[in-house]
């Protein structure tokens, strides 16, 4: 058991990717709670706008959409991290371009902290080359999304289904104009999770798991990972394949 939370705490983040309604936020705060990590998500944007004096909802207009929270964010992660957080001016993040490289220092930053749980703030692109960081992908079909946030948030089954549109469109659209990656790509994700088939408890079970396997092949050489390590050749000639054509 030791051995196992040894190799856990060897890892910075995990990133959290999820179509709404899917239970995806749930599942980052109890997987935080679960491992004693630190929880980024929507919860910062309603700090941020409380102390900024302005509403959750115009903080809700920009999240993860447009360039009015980034410096909030910032400024909420400097008070989190003071010593890896790149200090600007709210009045610097002007530009598209701007814009995108703050996310990416806010979202860099809290990897550098260690033990992180990142929902969304396209997480699993920016941290996509280190090692260190589990990156989890939560679905669900569109009927169970609507049945949850019809549930979990009070709404007739037309208000919950306006919603998912909008939020998957939204978040679909910052991944691929900031970006130019989409967020159903399965390999920018190391698992993908079904809601439909998992409980939510499970669900970070699973995720637990698969953290402290990615975490035990951080001392195994890249190129010694996938699916070919440690396997023989066929032992007899493959027939399912037909002959190239010449």
């Amino acid at each position: 058991m030791n051995e196992d939370i040894d190799a856990i705490n060897r890892m910075r983040a995990i990133t959290i990717s999820r179509e709404y309604g899917s239970g995806g936020g749930e599942i980052a705060a109890r997987l935080a709670k679960r491992l004693g990590w630190h929880l980024i998500d929507h919860a910062i944007v309603e700090g941020v706008a409380s102390e900024m004096g302005t509403s959750t909802l115009e903080a809700e207009a920009h999240d993860e959409y447009t360039e009015g929270i980034v410096s909030r964010i910032l400024n909420s992660l400097q008070y989190l991290y003071p010593a890896s957080t790149v200090c600007a001016p709210p009045e610097a993040f002007l530009s598209d371009e701007d814009y995108r490289s703050a996310v990416s220092k806010i979202v860099r930053a809290a990897a550098v902290s260690g033990h992180v749980v990142i929902v969304g703030r396209a997480s699993q692109v920016i941290l996509a080359e280190l090692r260190d960081v589990l990156r989890v992908r939560i679905i669900a079909p569109f009927e169970k999304r609507v049945a949850y946030v019809m549930q979990r948030e009070g709404v007739d089954q037309r208000t919950a289904e306006s919603r998912i549109h909008m939020k998957d469109h939204d978040r679909a659209r910052y991944l691929q104009m900031e970006y130019h990656q989409k967020p159903e790509d399965v390999h920018l994700y190391d698992i993908v999770l079904n809601t439909s088939l998992l409980d939510l408890e499970s669900a970070v079970e699973v995720i637990c798991l698969t953290l402290q396997l990615k975490a035990r092949g951080l001392s195994t050489k890249t190129g010694e990972l996938g699916p070919a390590a440690g396997q023989s050749r066929y032992a007899g000639q493959l027939e399912d394949f037909r002959p190239l054509a010449s």
